[in-house]
Order: structure tokens, then C-alpha cells, then sequence
């Protein structure tokens, strides 16, 4: 019995209310915006002081691919630099938010369709650290990570995510942390300070996806590689687009949707974000 009382605690603390957490998709783009004082980090800040405060915050980042799920479930989640190549200042970032054992224990519990993992091992990479140390500056909100099994397809991604859902009851912000259009090999590095420069199939496609997710048409995004050419340059690897799906299988009919951070960088990258609720 003693085992169970981490998650009776959490449990009994986080009640159900009438009102539910909004869920974020965050377009986290470079590792510099970890640091930056830019648009994309002003809007993370604004969002911060916009939204409910939540209990807790459980990212999904692109930046943690794994063979199976799991959540992080240590006290005290180190900080990781995964990345290379920046300044140091970048490398110097500690962001010492707490982990929580218990919403460990609870999204454990709460997803049947596999088994999850505790992971005691990772911690906060940047795809989660840039973003909510400027949320939540004081780094007084504990904050886990569920990983990606990157071996399943789209649809499994969306389906595992409404399994989350009674989190948002809970005080839980859920953030997919990727990019839409996400296509590294073929940025223009000359351009990267050119204003919303964006190649013209990553405009086109960053116009489709916004469209379908507006009227609420989560299948052709699940089955995005039916979009055809523009998608297949967008997403030359689902690994940050998967986060998107995550919140897709999060909304819920009556759900506002926002889009902020509405641009493209580099030809071939889009910042685009989204709020659901």
C-alpha cells in the first residue's frame, strides 16, 4: 500500500475541475530562442501569464525518441544541451524546475494501450527547457517529459494522446514541442535574418496544415504523407511533426483554436504554434 500513496496524493491534490487546461503545440525552432529575447520568446513569455497557471506542465518534444513510452519520473530533472555548435551562454542555461513522481505514476497509470516506462535517465531537453523557461521564468511549476516511440506510426501518436485527456481537468498544461515544417537540409542559412522568408511549397503546405486544423480535420494530418509533394519536403522526418499529432488527439469539439507565431524562417522551417482551448 505504501507504493500507491505518491499516486493517491496526486490523485486526491489534482480534482477535477469544470475548467480544462488549454493544450499547445510550440513551434521551438532553434535552441538560440532558448536565450533570445525575439517575437517567438516574447510570445512564449506572454503565454505564460495568459493562461491558467497550471500544477504542472508535461511536454513532448521532439528531441526524445525511444523505443517504447516513457515519462520522466525523478525529483529534480537535469537540464540537458542537446545540440552543438552554440555559444557557450547557451550551454551555461540550468533550468531547475522540479519533476513530479506522482504525475509520473498517474500518466502511467492512465495510459492501458501500452506499457510506459518510468525513465529516471533523461531529464529536460531543449525542445521543452527553451521554451517553458520562458513561460515560467521562476521554474516554480514541475514539469516531465513523455517520450516519443518512434517506431510507431502517426495514428498510434493521436490515439496514446486522448488517453491524456483527463489531465487537462487536472491543471496539467500539455505542450508538443516540434515544427510543422521542419526540413534541415534544405534551410537557407544566408537568409535566416530575412524576415518570414519561407520557400514556396513550406508557405503552401504551412497554409494546408492550418486549414485542416481548423476545421478540424485531424485524419489527413495523422495521414500526412497523402498531401503530397509539399508535405513530403515539410516532414522529411516525423520527428517534429509528431508533437503536433499529440495535441491534435488532445483537442476536443469545443475547443477554441489559435494560431500564433505564424512564420516561416530559413525557406524551410515554420515557427507556426497553436492553442486549442
Amino acid at each position: 500500500m505504501m507504493a500507491l500513496h505518491p499516486l493517491y496524493k496526486w490523485s486526491k491534490d489534482l480534482k477535477e475541475t469544470d475548467q480544462k487546461m488549454p493544450v499547445l503545440f510550440i513551434g521551438h525552432g532553434s535552441p538560440m530562442n532558448g536565450i533570445e529575447d525575439n517575437e517567438f520568446s516574447q510570445k512564449w513569455h506572454r503565454l505564460g501569464k495568459e493562461i491558467p497557471k497550471p500544477k504542472a506542465v508535461l511536454v513532448i518534444s521532439a528531441h526524445w525518441l525511444t523505443q517504447g513510452t516513457h515519462v520522466t519520473a525523478m525529483e529534480n530533472p537535469k537540464t540537458i544541451h542537446d545540440f552543438g555548435g552554440f555559444p557557450q551562454a547557451l550551454f551555461e542555461v540550468q533550468y531547475p524546475a522540479k519533476g513530479s513522481p506522482e504525475l509520473a505514476l498517474e500518466t502511467q497509470k492512465i495510459i492501458t494501450s501500452t506499457s510506459v516506462g518510468l525513465d529516471h535517465d533523461w531529464g529536460l531537453d531543449h525542445g521543452t527547457w527553451t521554451i517553458v523557461r520562458h513561460m515560467y521564468p521562476d521554474a516554480d511549476i514541475p514539469v516531465l517529459q513523455l517520450s516519443i516511440d518512434y517506431k510507431k506510426p502517426p495514428q498510434y501518436h493521436f490515439d496514446l494522446a486522448k488517453e491524456l485527456a483527463s489531465l487537462r481537468k487536472k491543471g496539467v498544461l500539455i505542450i508538443g514541442s516540434g515544427n510543422m515544417v521542419h526540413n534541415l537540409r534544405m534551410v537557407a542559412w544566408d537568409k535566416l535574418n530575412e524576415p518570414e522568408f519561407g520557400y514556396d511549397w513550406a508557405q503552401e503546405i504551412n497554409t494546408v496544415f492550418k486549414n485542416k486544423i481548423s476545421s478540424g480535420d485531424a485524419q489527413s494530418m495523422i495521414n500526412y504523407q497523402k498531401l503530397g509533394s509539399a508535405a513530403q519536403l515539410a516532414i522529411p522526418t516525423p520527428d517534429h511533426y509528431y508533437p503536433l499529432l499529440y495535441t491534435l488527439g488532445l483537442q476536443e469539439k469545443k475547443d477554441a483554436v489559435s494560431f500564433f507565431n505564424d512564420k516561416a524562417v530559413g525557406g524551410s522551417l515554420t515557427m507556426t504554434s497553436v492553442q486549442f482551448g
